[in-house]
Parts: C-alpha cells; sequence; structure tokens
C-alpha cells in the first residue's frame, strides 16, 4: 500500500464529495442558465454550493465567483488591476502574471514572512493591489495577514491567494479578494472562486454568467463537489488542524536529527525540510520506488530540476534549495504510514551520506 504525503499538490476526493457529484452527472444535467425545470435543479444545486463555499470564509454568496481554480481568479485579478505589488515568495499563478505586468516584488526574510511595513512602503499613488499567498504551498509559511492589511492604505484592494490555507486554518479576514481551488480540500480538480468583496472587470466575456463576472457554462458537478467539500471542512477545520499537526510533528520527531526545518509558522500539516548533502530529487525518486508519495517543491513545477523560487527567496542557496523535500499530511493518513515513511527516510538518507 503507497503511503500519499503530497496534499499540498493535490488531495484524494472524499467520498461524500465523489456521492454528490455523481448524483449531479447523473440526474441534474439542466443548464443552470435555463428557466425550465430542469435548469431550475441546476440552478438551485449551483446556489446552495455558493452558499457553503462563502460559509466557510465568512463571505456573502453573492461574492462568490466561480471559475475553473485559482489560477484562473488570480489572472483573473491581476488583468483587472494590473498595478500589483507582491512578494517573491508567490505562487507561480501570481508571480508570473505580476513579473509580466512590471510588478513591485517585496522580499521575504529567512523564516518565509514579509514584513507588513515593507509592503505599505512599496505601495505608491498609482499601486491598485497587493496580492499575498496567505499560506505558501512549499514551505506552509502563514503570512501575518492582520498586521499587512493594517499597514495597507484603503485605497489599494488587498487580495489573498488561500488555496493552501483553505480547509486547514480558518480564512475569516480583512481581504478584499479571496482565490482558492476546490483540489487542494479533498474537491474535485478543475473548479475554483474568486471572491470578490469589489467590483472588477470579467477576463471571461460571454454570457450573464456568475451575475455577469465570469462567462461560460458553470460546471456544476464539480461546483457541487466544491461546496461540498468546504461544509465538510468547515464542520471539521478544529479537528483536522489538531491531527494534521500532530502527525507533522511526529513526522518531524523522527527526521529532525538529519535536517533543517524550512519556514516557520506554518499551515498544520506542511512540513519542508533540508537534508544536507542529499540530492532532493533523487531521494523523492527513492522514496517513490518505496511506496511513499512526496514533493520536491511546488507540484506546479514538476519535471524541473532548477531549485525552488521561494526557497532561494527565503535566502537558501541553490544547494540548499535542491536538498529539500516537503512532506504535507492530509485525510487518511495515520501514524503507522507516518512511521513507515520516517523510517525509510532514515534508510534512504543515511544510505546516500
Amino acid at each position: 500500500m503507497r503511503i500519499y504525503l503530497d496534499h499540498n499538490a493535490t488531495t484524494p476526493l472524499r467520498p461524500e464529495v465523489a456521492e454528490a457529484m455523481a448524483r449531479v452527472l447523473r440526474d441534474v444535467y439542466g443548464n443552470p442558465s435555463s428557466t425550465h425545470a430542469e435548469g431550475a435543479a441546476a440552478r438551485a444545486a449551483l446556489e446552495r454550493a455558493r452558499e457553503q463555499v462563502a460559509e466557510l470564509v465568512g463571505a456573502r454568496p453573492d461574492q462568490v465567483v466561480f471559475t475553473s481554480g485559482a489560477t484562473e481568479a488570480n489572472n483573473t485579478l491581476l488583468a483587472a488591476l494590473p498595478r500589483v505589488v507582491t512578494t517573491t515568495a508567490e505562487h507561480p499563478s501570481v508571480l508570473e502574471p505580476a513579473r509580466a505586468l512590471g510588478a513591485r516584488l517585496v522580499g521575504v526574510d529567512r523564516e518565509g514572512k514579509v514584513d507588513p511595513e515593507a509592503l505599505a512602503e512599496a505601495v505608491d499613488g498609482e499601486t491598485q493591489l497587493v496580492s499575498i499567498l496567505w499560506a505558501n504551498n512549499e514551505t506552509g509559511v502563514v503570512q501575518p495577514l492582520e498586521a499587512i492589511a493594517r499597514a495597507l492604505p484603503r485605497s489599494v484592494a488587498l487580495h489573498v491567494d488561500a488555496t493552501q490555507a483553505l480547509g486547514k486554518i480558518p480564512v475569516e479576514g480583512p481581504w478584499d479578494f479571496l482565490s482558492a481551488s476546490a483540489h487542494k480540500l479533498n474537491g474535485p480538480k478543475g473548479t475554483g472562486c474568486l471572491m470578490c468583496r469589489r467590483e472588477i472587470r470579467p477576463l471571461l466575456l460571454g454570457g450573464s454568467q456568475e451575475r455577469g463576472r465570469r462567462g461560460g457554462t458553470e460546471n456544476v458537478a464539480g461546483i457541487v463537489g466544491f461546496g461540498v467539500a468546504c461544509e465538510l471542512a468547515r464542520k471539521e477545520l478544529g479537528e483536522r488542524a489538531a491531527r494534521f499537526a500532530a502527525l507533522r510533528d511526529r513526522l518531524f520527531a523522527q527526521l529532525e536529527d538529519l535536517g533543517r526545518r524550512n519556514g516557520s509558522d506554518v499551515l498544520p500539516n506542511t512540513l519542508n525540510v533540508e537534508f544536507p548533502g542529499i540530492e532532493g530529487d533523487a531521494l523523492l525518486q527513492a522514496l517513490d520506488l518505496e511506496g511513499v508519495a512526496v514533493s520536491a517543491g511546488a507540484a506546479c513545477h514538476a519535471g524541473s530540476i532548477s531549485a525552488s523560487h521561494v526557497l532561494l527567496a527565503m535566502g537558501r542557496t541553490p544547494e540548499q534549495a535542491l536538498a529539500s523535500l516537503r512532506f504535507s499530511v492530509g485525510h487518511g493518513n495515520d501514524e503507522a504510514q507516518i512511521d513507515a515513511a520516517a523510517a525509510l527516510v532514515r534508510e534512504l538518507v543515511g544510505r546516500a551520506r
């Protein structure tokens, strides 16, 4: 049996989510924009999911715009508000369009945190948006959102990419825009949202779907799955956080003498460890052959042997970044799996050294 410790890349679909999606795919086949009974049934399922997603993040249902995922949501926002300030440790779906727009990039410290005052100093009279990855996908570092919001002028919109935070920590906060993807909290791939507390122009023009904010017929089954995943997360949040943190800490306790931890104040499920003198990619492949799935960085960069831009932004050398692995626990992991994975890591690191 394989041990999956790469939940920050994607998560297994919860049975409750799969069942809800199967029901929609089988029985709720109408177009939610249609006015007949079949359309009304699809529209009702869509709006119920909108309520479930909104409730998890402390938003109003009418502030939820469904998208194909956080990448689309992030690109929509930066296209609408292109004069942006962000950090050097962002997810590529923000960092790449931000660079293309000539955005101001603010560095992070060795623990992966951005200084709220440094962000505020980078804002000028033309800045429209500050975009922050609330919890980093590679290290799990959680940014001080409240302090960031206090430091910024209210004329500047605050966007948080909450893709990794959703379902792991409370995400009610002082944001103007929030993006997320369903597949990071045991929902389906290809579904996400952009929460809007301010109005912006849409990226995808077409029909009047999503109150005119995103053209195209909605992915009803995926959205229903997203809604169920959010409802489960809301009900289980405290239990999840405690459970994940216990598993993560159990893992690090068995690896602490082998390496150094990257980042502090991190998500309860995330552990990024540098194993000095080890090639992280080789260790990853060896673990995979033994039945353990981990990550050498962001899954979005799979196949790349370049050093993690996040760890480089945190002041690590390329050699240190390439010697690092990310372990991320989630639904389905238990203590026996953690112990087995830790024993394999110890054996493989010892053999390599």
